[in-house]
């Protein structure tokens, strides 16, 4: 079974930068769409940004312009840039496997344990 591991997280000031990091225990990112998802206290998971197989991406409003999600398939490592960060960014950040069908995204597999991220202003 994959496991996701999310590392990078941290404490910083409002407009300070943080790059996440995911690591898959197996060759998965060259045949499987991922997704970057966050989760503040009280509210849903959401999807903050993913990118497909062949390197297209894609952007919640909110982080748009201001997170880039990449991947390194050699290195089974997709990555999180986020900039110009907000205390409404403050959030456990996951990753995980996606399937978009339309306009409709849909994570499978299990969760890893997130990384927390807290924007101070």
């Amino acid at each position: 079974q994959v496991q996701l591991v999310e590392s990078g997280g941290g404490l910083v000031q409002a407009g300070g930068s943080l790059t996440l990091s995911c690591a898959a225990s197996g060759s998965i990112f060259s045949t499987n769409a991922m997704g970057w998802y966050r989760q503040a206290p009280g509210k849903q998971r959401e999807l903050v940004a993913d990118i497909s197989t062949g390197g297209s991406t894609n952007y919640a409003d909110s982080v748009k312009g201001r997170f880039t999600i990449s991947k390194d398939n050699a290195k089974n490592m997709v990555y999180l840039q986020m900039n110009s960060l907000k205390p409404e960014d403050t959030a456990v950040y996951y990753c995980n496997r996606i399937i978009r069908t339309g306009s409709s995204v849909y994570s499978f597999g299990p969760w890893g344990q997130g990384a927390q991220v807290t924007v101070s202003s």
